[in-house]
């Protein structure tokens, strides 16, 4: 049993199935809390702890999931491209929004670092955080942080943003599908999409706009920045 379990094949299928039974979750119980991706690490996680599965074993299989992750979000161009009028509609606002939005999630994360006396390497590995990992990884090398804390916080960022983010934009009372999706997108990158897409087409086509917006206007803030400030 323990053997077919710690098969790389088998940590694939595991993350495979995981994923499926919190989709299946998600569809029945309509909550926003019941996220996929939320379920599905919860599950993984419990798998490897009670069976004691080698981390190093799990991403040999598992870690083949992350090389889709690139293609995927160049997959979003597809809906992007079917909402092209909208896009050029609301140009402004949208680069206004994800500019913005970049700012704050920078600012706070460096403000609150040295407030509360984080250790300098630990606030640059967290200054990407609500970027997708391609970008949040490179940049986070570059300033000499640690690779594996900003993973990290990338995938708690968008697990908070894909299940918080839309309960708390329907409660402040935010409707236009355009600022719903680049909120979600800036703020929570790829796995906040996953949400957007279930709110509708043009939300899950801002929100992935959203995610190469925002993951260009932080790397020069962040190359920018780091020169003056880190």
């Amino acid at each position: 049993m323990y053997n077919a379990l710690t098969s790389p094949i088998a940590c694939l299928a595991l993350s495979l199935l995981a994923y499926s039974l919190g989709l299946w979750i998600n569809e029945k119980t309509k909550s926003p809390f019941a996220n996929p991706l939320l379920i599905s690490c919860l599950i993984v996680g419990a798998v490897i702890v009670i069976f004691k599965i080698p981390l190093e074993t799990y991403n040999e299989g598992g870690g083949v999931l992350t090389l889709c992750l690139t293609p995927a979000t160049i997959a979003l161009a597809v809906p992007i491209y079917r909402q092209l009028e909208i896009l050029k509609k609301h140009l402004l606002p949208i680069l206004a929004g994800a500019l913005v939005g970049s700012i704050v999630s920078i600012g706070s994360v460096y403000i609150l670092g040295n407030l509360f006396g984080l250790d300098a390497q630990i606030v640059k590995s967290l200054l990407p955080k609500s970027v997708t990992t391609p970008i949040g990884v490179a940049l986070s090398s570059s300033l000499g942080g640690l690779t594996a804390v900003t993973s990290l916080a990338i995938i708690i960022t968008g697990i908070i943003g894909a299940v918080c983010l839309p309960a708390v934009l329907k409660l402040f009372g935010f409707k236009h599908p355009v600022a719903t999706g680049i909120s979600i997108g800036t703020a929570s990158h790829a796995v906040g999409t996953s949400s957007a897409l279930q709110l509708g087409e043009i939300e899950g086509a801002m929100s992935g706009l959203a995610i190469g917006i925002a993951g260009l206007i932080t790397a020069i803030i962040i190359s920018v920045g780091s020169a003056i400030l880190l």
